[in-house]
């Protein structure tokens, strides 16, 4: 009974001595995690400067391809509206051929 008796008041003790040190590492691990935080938020700011520093290249670039693209559509257009009526022409040609013969 005396071991039971131990066991009762020693366990509780031990129980409270391993929250104890629990608390004591999560406090620890909280504080570190806090101050890896701000270090991250550092970091993003400073990325988020950097990119938004390069925001008036983008722009630039963006403008570029958008008028090169506008003028690659335009002779696109033309060249095919040029070889379009290449061919119609030949059709019309034959389509007036086909016709004289019909009238003699």
């Amino acid at each position: 009974m005396t071991a039971i008796k131990f066991l009762q008041a020693f366990l509780p003790v031990v129980i409270y001595i391993l929250l104890i040190v629990l608390l004591i590492i999560g406090i620890i691990i909280g504080i570190r995690a806090i101050e890896t935080m701000k270090k991250v938020d550092k970091v993003v700011d400073n990325v988020n400067d950097k990119v938004e520093s390069l925001n008036g290249i983008f722009k630039v670039v963006d403008f570029t391809t958008d008028r090169i693209s506008l003028i690659t559509d335009k002779v696109v257009d033309g060249a095919s509206y040029l070889i379009g009526n290449m061919f119609k022409k030949k059709k019309k040609k034959k389509k007036d051929y086909d016709d004289e013969e019909e009238e003699d």
